[in-house]
């Protein structure tokens, strides 16, 4: 995509965002909301999602409006249903940050009867953002950007198509290797092979698509896991970046115009990084884009 000439910024677009009420996305909701963008942001529970709502307005000097939409990340009706309530109510999308993401250290399949770490980590972008697609296209210019990890490194294998549930990685004796994380990585690879493959998609659409690496962040990540998974980010605490750095690289990719030129890409501390050999392999990601549409209509 050629560089356009046009100075991009957040002030005044209107920003839907996932997994805005804590860590990484609500650092970055402040600092947009500051930068006067409009947000709209989904989550699951409507009380705390109500008060970072009013937080966001005390705080944001230009004044934005802040809407909240109603949405379980796991369910794919929910999906289908918040996206319609936000292409009802919102007539121009400028960015969606897809955010939310989870871990799962057992194996659990959502209402949808899919593994729940892949549901709401990679298929719940995948489908929230086929369903705004077109309002975003609208536009002219507009952005997608998800967050990804580092940890897409630990799928060492790819992903694995053979085994769509996980089975395999949450059995015996994977389970005791460290199955969980292997498909978290997986997940995270998938985001990125989305991206690319969404960035193939839309070349001269005007729509840009980007992901990128917040790095270790301190946040509430994987406390829903039991007392080993608590001690264990305690400790990772330590050593970890805080939530507003985490979402520093996320700011510069709603907020810069640099962005404009280039799409498909993947980043971290503002500057694109090249990811592992998977995720490089485009005929895996057109095969991972083939494979999610097949689930998001089952």
């Amino acid at each position: 995509m050629e560089r356009i000439d046009t100075k991009w910024t957040v002030k005044g677009k209107y920003v839907i965002i996932t997994g805005a009420t804590s860590g990484i996305g609500l650092a970055a909701a402040k600092e947009l909301a500051m930068r006067g963008a409009n947000l709209g942001i989904v989550a699951r529970n409507q009380e705390k999602a109500n008060k970072v709502a009013a937080h966001l307005k005390a705080i944001g000097r230009n004044a934005g409006t802040i809407d909240v939409f109603l949405a379980d990340m796991a369910s794919q009706q929910s999906i289908r249903q918040v996206a319609a309530d936000i292409l009802k109510r919102i007539p121009k999308v400028d960015i969606l940050i897809n955010n939310a993401g989870a871990l799962f250290l057992t194996r659990k399949l959502t209402v949808d009867g899919i593994e729940m770490t892949w549901a709401v980590n990679h298929l719940a972008p995948f489908l929230l953002t086929n369903l705004l697609l077109e309002r975003l296209k609208e536009n002219g210019h507009a952005r997608v950007i998800t967050t990804a990890s580092h940890g897409h490194k630990m799928a060492k294998k790819g992903i694995r198509f053979d085994d769509p549930s996980a089975k395999g990685l949450y059995g015996f004796p994977q389970s005791l290797l460290g199955g969980a994380n292997i498909r978290y990585g997986e997940t995270k690879l998938a985001n990125i092979m989305f991206t690319a493959e969404l960035g193939r998609r839309l070349e001269g659409t005007g729509v840009v698509a980007s992901c990128f690496d917040p790095g270790l962040v301190s946040t509430n990540f994987n406390q829903d896991n039991g007392w080993l998974a608590r001690m264990t980010m305690a400790v990772m605490k330590r050593f970890s970046r805080t939530p507003e750095k985490g979402a520093e690289t996320l700011v510069w990719l709603a907020d810069s115009d640099e962005m404009l030129a280039s799409s498909g890409q993947y980043y971290r501390d503002l500057q694109k990084i090249i990811p592992s050999e998977h995720a490089r392999n485009m005929e895996a990601a057109k095969r991972l884009w083939e494979v999610s549409m097949e689930q998001i209509r089952g």
